[in-house]
């Protein structure tokens, strides 16, 4: 990770040990079948079980089994007490606005994953977002439900169009990715390398578009929290508390007052690339 801006040439992609076992279930299972063909329970268990095992990486947002995944900031940032705040399904209007404000107050930055679609409908506000001095990054053009069920040529679609729409409407084109829930298949690492991103999920999330109680999720944010975390929360799809308010309007303030005791400054995750260059994330 020598650079904060995509490489006109991306990375080339390199399978993870999962996955190029995966390869290998597939070859030694084809070469039994033509060995012998009435093995094939055999042959065909093995893949099923290859399978089970790729859905459950898939599955688990946080894992690495599929392919590099920032779970935390690199440890440069982390010795300099430096965490993330992550924005995601925005922008909105209703809700955005107050965000940006909240956070100018405090001085804070973050970086918010946005949908291509809301991008293009709200440019003026995606475009305020990069003046106030955050990033934005992509998360897909539609945020489809059934996104990780994609193949190849879907994926390439969703995230290229969301390149290009963040890209061409706010001048700053994203180097990171984070996939609609979380959830992926073995087919988007390679397609992230090939679009020199890298894939970002969290260290702990607040389940705040489910949650409509804001001392919940603060304490599921802010439960062990510490320097070099990623903590994840939402503008687009917020939960409203029982007076109607966006469960984020009510958090972030308390939130970032936490920060301020415990002496963490929120940074961007394109910050954190550039000041922990050839530098792994911490683990």
């Amino acid at each position: 990770m020598a650079s904060t801006t995509p490489s006109p040439s991306p990375a080339r992609w390199r399978p993870s040990p999962l996955v190029r076992a995966s390869l290998g279930v597939h070859a030694g299972a084809l070469a039994l079948l033509l060995a012998r063909p009435s093995a094939w329970p055999w042959a065909l268990g093995a893949v099923l079980v290859d399978h089970a095992l790729l859905m459950a990486a898939g599955l688990t947002p946080r894992s690495t089994l599929l392919g590099p995944n920032w779970t935390r900031l690199p440890e440069s940032a982390a010795g300099r007490r430096e965490l993330a705040i992550t924005i995601d399904d925005g922008p909105d209007p209703r809700i955005t606005p107050r965000v940006l404000e909240l956070l100018e107050e405090r001085r804070a930055k973050a970086t918010f994953f946005c949908i291509g679609e809301r991008v293009q409908r709200y440019g003026e506000l995606a475009r305020e977002m990069v003046r106030r001095g955050h990033s934005l990054e992509n998360h897909s053009q539609r945020h489809l439900s059934h996104f990780s069920l994609l193949g190849p040529r879907g994926l390439v679609g969703e995230i290229e169009r969301a390149q290009d729409t963040i890209g061409i409407t706010t001048g700053q084109h994203p180097l990171f990715f984070r996939a609609p829930a979380g959830l992926r298949s073995p087919f988007l690492d390679p397609v992230l390398s090939r679009l020199g991103l890298r894939l970002a999920s969290w260290t702990r999330r607040g389940f705040d578009t489910v949650s409509a109680g804001a001392e919940t999720v603060l304490g599921k944010l802010t439960r062990d929290l510490g320097a070099g975390d990623i903590l994840l929360l939402h503008d687009g799809h917020a939960a409203r508390t029982g007076k109607g308010v966006p469960v984020i309007l009510e958090v972030l303030p308390r939130l970032l007052d936490t920060l301020a005791v415990r002496e963490l400054t929120p940074v961007t995750l394109r910050a954190a690339l550039a000041s922990g260059a050839g530098e792994a994330p911490a683990a």
